[in-house]
């Protein structure tokens, strides 16, 4: 799996194109070192608005970006669509599911991923925004449930269908019960005429006392107000404790619904390969002040993988895109310092504030000691957004929808797309003796094309 290079540079592998490590494979352009990127996909996904994908507001296509298009051109750069399981911090080998790749450098942004609590059914059951096909299947499910209530003849199983909870009130989760809120009030009145509107339910979960628990007072009561004036109702205090057979169980009571969101939380995902003592609290890598992992110099972790407490932010930097670029910068910064032997610079991380969208023309955003919603909160969050998405094609197509849809409440995508499932014929992968020896996970299988029949 090593990519030969003629001009011997050093090798830095990332593994993750989130925007970590994209960032950083970005920054890294004066090609004095080869990059692989390693990525499950081949594409970078704009996280941040995954729940308007959800409900139906914009493509998924919109937000989703080829690393291949990327990086058109830089003969430095090499991408890997595979998943990576295990480390060798010691020799500088990666395994991953093609074979063994040996490094110079290794950065590790391989994100979160959404933390259940061990709690099997709310893995299997609830709709999570993390990733773009399960963006797509509450798509599914949202106008599914729509189109039930519609057929069905019996009042509770049609209640259950149109009660929708969101469990968890940070920023995902109150953006996804504005844009819920959203539907109720425009979409469902004009295109499910034989349904009443009024019988959808939209509930928030939250175990904490407040709306945007990170936020300031005053963001936290305008955005409980304004969800509260969209008939959102508001559960503080309330821990889920299972859900199954169309009821959420919450400590003092239960919520009869099919439709269960659940962005209560993250957990970072790990790689096999180091000791126990190296991980801090959600499962993170501690790292020090130039972002490498705590005894190895050329191992680094970043974003929502790396655990960097601060006087601040004492249970580590918040799990958002902006630590994580920060952190990217920083590490490129000190790679080319490393080439010519010269002083590392300390990572010190700069908090640019917060923002969230609650609904249509009203947004509450905090910048410092500022804070300010409504329309003028709205604006800024449209620009801010539409300045981080790659390609200029993709910020014309997604303003497009978002002003369309913002004049007119129209939405051409309420499309159930039901995924096909056919047997194909599979191929094995050839297994070199590192996979061989690769104790963690066996070489799996992946599809070949229909038609291939040689034997």
């Amino acid at each position: 799996m090593n990519i030969p290079d003629k001009r011997g540079r050093q090798r830095v592998v990332i593994i993750g194109g989130g925007f970590g490590g994209l960032t950083l494979a970005r920054k890294l352009k004066d090609e004095n070192f080869q990059i692989v990127l390693i990525d499950k996909s081949n594409h970078h996904v704009f996280q941040p608005l995954l729940y308007q994908v959800s409900t139906a507001a914009i493509e998924p296509s919109t937000i989703s970006f080829p690393f291949r298009n990327i990086f058109r051109g830089r003969e430095c750069f090499h991408i890997r669509a595979c998943e990576a399981l295990r480390v060798d911090p010691k020799e500088n080998i990666l395994y991953t599911t093609i074979g063994k790749l040996t490094f110079d450098h290794l950065v590790i942004a391989t994100g979160a991923d959404t933390n259940y609590f061990g709690n099997k059914n709310l893995a299997l059951y609830t709709m999570a925004l993390k990733k773009t096909s399960e963006a797509l299947y509450n798509r599914n499910q949202i106008l599914e449930s729509f189109e039930l209530a519609l057929s069905t003849n019996s009042a509770e199983e049609r209640q259950r269908l149109m009660t929708f909870v969101v469990v968890g009130s940070g920023a995902t989760g109150v953006e996804l019960a504005g844009a819920l809120a959203e539907m109720k009030k425009f979409v469902l009145p004009r295109d499910y005429p034989d349904l009443d509107a009024n019988l959808m339910r939209i509930v928030v979960v939250s175990s904490s006392s407040c709306l945007l628990p990170a936020f300031k007072e005053k963001s936290s009561k305008e955005a409980a107000d304004y969800l509260t004036s969209r008939k959102v109702e508001l559960l503080f205090n309330t821990r889920v404790e299972d859900f199954s057979n169309g009821i959420l169980k919450l400590k003092n009571g239960d919520i009869h619904t099919y439709n269960v969101f659940w962005a209560a939380g993250v957990r970072a995902n790990s790689l096999e390969g180091f000791d126990k003592e190296l991980y801090g609290p959600g499962n993170r890598l501690i790292v020090d002040q130039f972002n490498r992992v705590k005894g190895f110099d050329r191992i680094y972790a970043i974003g929502d993988t790396a655990y960097f407490p601060t006087q601040k932010y004492p249970n580590g930097l918040p799990q958002v895109a902006q630590p994580a670029m920060q952190q990217a910068t920083n590490i490129a910064y000190n790679l080319k310092k490393m080439i010519n032997s010269e002083p590392l610079k300390e990572f010190k991380y700069f908090d640019k504030g917060q923002m969230a969208t609650i609904g249509k023309s009203h947004a509450v955003v905090e910048i410092g000691n500022f804070c300010f919603g409504g329309i003028l909160g709205w604006l800024l969050w449209l620009g801010l957004h539409l300045f981080y998405i790659l390609g200029v094609k993709n910020r014309i197509v997604i303003f497009m929808d978002w002003f369309l849809s913002y004049l007119t409440y129209s939405n051409a995508l309420q499309i159930i797309v039901l995924p096909l499932r056919k047997k194909r014929h599979t191929i094995s992968i050839r297994k070199d003796e590192a996979l061989c020896s690769n104790p963690v996970k066996d070489t799996p299988e992946i599809p070949k094309a229909p038609g291939n029949t040689a034997s």
